[in-house]
């Protein structure tokens, strides 16, 4: 199994936490105390294609800012077969969230599509910035309320909206996925058949 590696060059761990601290100014404010904390105990790593950074039938160990790449959650249901149920689309947060928070055992898998770089922290140093940072507070409760929200608008999306249509709507909102995932876990996630959506794709 492929495994991430630290990353030492100091220029290029700078950029990482530089677009981690734009994307956080994106919810709320973040100050140079925070950032300097943040720098303490986020760890900069790079995933290659294909690793697996958490697995099901453990209790995930970190929560992950993806800096760059494509990586996919997905289960596996009843007849084994892999059900995605998370895509990202550029940088972002990406965890096995409900399962991180509360420490329990993970139905699912975080999957490297392509090569990732990324800043992760361990679940006690999250509890430390909690209890410790200015900021982190309000950005952990907004950050809890983008995945409710986006979980609620996926599965409104999913009994509303025609397999077209579903396609439709990323291709509009999310081109990056269209263009660097493969097309067997687009169709997952959007709870399409293979075939279907080839023949959608060759539609359009």
């Amino acid at each position: 199994m492929k495994s991430c590696h630290l990353i030492q060059n100091q220029d290029e761990v700078d950029h990482l936490f530089q677009v981690f601290f734009d994307y956080v100014r994106l919810l709320t404010d973040i100050p140079p105390s925070d950032q300097e904390y943040c720098r303490q105990l986020f760890e900069p790593v790079y995933a290659p294609k294909n690793t697996l950074l958490e697995t099901e039938g453990t209790v995930h160990k970190y929560h992950n800012f993806i800096v760059s790449g494509f990586i996919r959650n997905y289960h596996l249901d009843d007849e084994q077969r892999e059900v995605t149920i998370d895509i990202n689309d550029g940088p972002r947060f990406f965890t096995s969230y409900n399962h991180f928070i509360h420490q329990t055992i993970s139905n699912e898998n975080l999957h490297c599509i392509t090569d990732c770089k990324l800043l992760r922290i361990s679940r006690e140093d999250a509890s430390k910035a909690t209890d410790l940072g200015i900021t982190s507070q309000e950005y952990s409760e907004k950050i809890l309320q983008y995945y409710l929200e986006s979980n609620k608008q996926r599965i409104i999306d999913l009994t509303t909206l025609t397999a077209k249509e579903r396609y439709l709507k990323l291709m509009r909102n999310h081109p990056m996925i269209i263009q660097n995932v493969p097309l067997i876990y687009i169709a997952s996630y959007l709870g399409i058949n293979p075939g279907s959506l080839s023949r959608i794709r060759q539609e359009l």
